[in-house]
This record gives C-alpha cells, sequence and structure tokens, in this order.
C-alpha cells in the first residue's frame, strides 16, 4: 500500500510557520556571533589582568629598588654622622614595605597567569607577550555614529529582534485555526487473496479534503492569546535590550575618552615625580632635605607609576568592551 497527502492550503500558516523558522535560525546566528565576541571580550580581559599585573611587577621592583638605594644613601649618611639613625630606619620600613607590595605583585602575577591559562584551555601558566600596537590609540571615535550602529548592528540586538520577528511569525500561524485547510491524498494499493497466486488486484482513490473547524473549545484563542504575550514580552525585552546596548556604549566612550585623556596626564605625571625624586635626593645628599621628604617623593613615584598603569589599561578595557558591543573591531 503507498499513500501520499499534500496539503493545498493551510489557512496561511505554512508561510508564517517558515518565516518563524527563518527568524529563528537569524536570532540564533546572531546569538552565536555575541557569544563569540562575549568570549573575545572575556579572554581580552583575562589577558589585560595577566600582562597588567606584569608591568606592575615591574613597578614594583623598581620601587624595591629605588627603596635599596635609599637606605645604602641614608646608610652611609648614618656613618658620616649626616644623619640620624632615625633616617636609616624610615628607610628599613619603606623597602619593607616595597618589598611587601612585590610579593603581592607576584601573587597577582601567579593567579593572572593562571586564570589566563585555563581560559584558553592550558595546563600551568601563560605569560602574557606585551604588543606595541597596545600602546597606539585609536583616533577620537564619533558617539554619535557608534551609538546608531550598535542599536541597529549589535549581535544581542539582531538576536532580540529575530526573536521579536519569530513571535511574530507564531502569532501569525496561531491565527490560521480561523481558516479552513484544504488538503489533497492519494492512495494506491494491491492485494491477492491465496499465497499461492501472484495475481494482484490494484485500487486507486483520490481525495480531496475541506476542513474547516467551527469551535474547538476555544483552544484557538488561548493559543493567540499566549503567542500575543509572547509576542509583547520579545518586543519589550528587544526594546530594552537596544536602549541597555545604547546606555553601555555610552558609558563606554566616556570611559575611553577618560582614559584617552588620563593616559597623557598620568605620563606627565611620572615625569615630574622622576624629576621631583632626583631633586629631592640632591637636595638631601647635600642636607638640605629630611628622609622624609625623600620617602614622600618615592611614593609619589610608585603612585604615579602604577596610575599611569592603570589609565593604559582603563583604555584597552573601555576599547574592548565597545567593540564587543558593536561586534567587530575599531
Amino acid at each position: 500500500n503507498l499513500s501520499a497527502s499534500v496539503d493545498l492550503f493551510t489557512g496561511f500558516r505554512r508561510g508564517a510557520d517558515i518565516n518563524a523558522a527563518r527568524a529563528t535560525t537569524d536570532a540564533a546566528d546572531a546569538s552565536l556571533i555575541d557569544a563569540k565576541y562575549q568570549q573575545r571580550l572575556a579572554t581580552t580581559n583575562t589577558f589585560f589582568d595577566a600582562l597588567a599585573a606584569r608591568q606592575l611587577l615591574a613597578v614594583r621592583e623598581a620601587s624595591v629598588r629605588r627603596a635599596e638605594e635609599q637606605l645604602k644613601i641614608s646608610i652611609n649618611k648614618l656613618s658620616a654622622g649626616s644623619a640620624t639613625r632615625s633616617d636609616s630606619l624610615r628607610s628599613r620600613v619603606t623597602l619593607g614595605t616595597a618589598q611587601l607590595q612585590l610579593l603581592q605583585a607576584q601573587s597577582q602575577v601567579a593567579t593572572t597567569e593562571a586564570a589566563l591559562a585555563r581560559t584558553i584551555g592550558v595546563t600551568g601558566r601563560v605569560q602574557a607577550q606585551d604588543d606595541s600596537a597596545f600602546y597606539r590609540m585609536t583616533p577620537p571615535v564619533d558617539s554619535a555614529a557608534l551609538r546608531d550602529e550598535a542599536v541597529q548592528r549589535s549581535p544581542s540586538v539582531q538576536a532580540a529582534l529575530a526573536s521579536s520577528r519569530s513571535a511574530a511569525a507564531a502569532l501569525k500561524s496561531a491565527h490560521s485555526g480561523y481558516w479552513p485547510t484544504l488538503s489533497l491524498n492519494g492512495n494506491t494499493g494491491w492485494s491477492g487473496n491465496s499465497g499461492n497466486s501472484y495475481h494482484l488486484y490494484n485500487q486507486r482513490q483520490v481525495s480531496l479534503q475541506l476542513s474547516w473547524s467551527l469551535f474547538n473549545r476555544f483552544s484557538r484563542e488561548q493559543q493567540i492569546a499566549i503567542q500575543q504575550a509572547n509576542l509583547d514580552v520579545a518586543s519589550a525585552n528587544a526594546a530594552d535590550l537596544g536602549r541597555s546596548v545604547e546606555t553601555t556604549l555610552t558609558g563606554q566612550i566616556a570611559s575611553l575618552e577618560a582614559a584617552r585623556a588620563g593616559i597623557g596626564i598620568a605620563q606627565t605625571s611620572v615625569v615630574a615625580a622622576e624629576e621631583d625624586l632626583r631633586v629631592v635626593q640632591e637636595r638631601y645628599r647635600l642636607g638640605a632635605a629630611t628622609i622624609v621628604d625623600v620617602l614622600t617623593s618615592q611614593e609619589a613615584l610608585n603612585q604615579a607609576e602604577v596610575d599611569a598603569l592603570a589609565a593604559r589599561f582603563n583604555y584597552l578595557r573601555a576599547k574592548a568592551q565597545i567593540e564587543a558591543l558593536l561586534g567587530r573591531s575599531l
């Protein structure tokens, strides 16, 4: 026996289901792109954590060297009778503090490099390699154009909009229950009445069937109400996600420009702190400044170097966040 059936008219349900399936595919594609960029952002932040920890370690090592040099100067001045024992003790305390900060920086390096190794699927630790490209700043961005692009092309927004289109198509499919359906059916079969007879009798049948459900206990209305609610939720989620992306992008653009300005200010502060320390050390050597002045200048230089490091990585992180929102590189 062989039978076949084809729907000639489904009350527009078939077209709505196709549209819903296409929209669902578009949503899945956009979600995949968004997932890739979010994973890229997470990996980038972990990489920057490891790189920043390694550079902070270099800053702490430099502060330890300065503290050791200052301790030698204090001891020599104490031996020469031109300084008090308090100077050498203060220098020792400063050196101990710098050494403790160095140990903390070493621990941070180990933690971040182990996290980077786990992120990329490697056992142990992975050291982040520095690159001169990290220090090339992009031209000032057009914030209005970026916001428009984010709202229209952001992978997360595209996925939400596609889900909304799928819900609208599902609602249209639910309305098809009010329409009749028309189907064409065909059947052919062969049968025999004896195990020793190979003569088979053929029977064929073709039918055109019209079906129209006039009342089905309000199940159509219930399904329409459910799909309408799904559409309302999907539309609201898409609109809210668009506003969320725009808000986040506005904040990240502001952070990017603030970090851009902060880098220049922090670099200037480092140069000024280095010169100030040089002058104060010379004055201390000549007896015109106290050990407190020297140690204060040293701490100011240490903090200026840390601030410069933080400003540079704030810029890189804000840039990476914007790229994840846009779904492309700047």
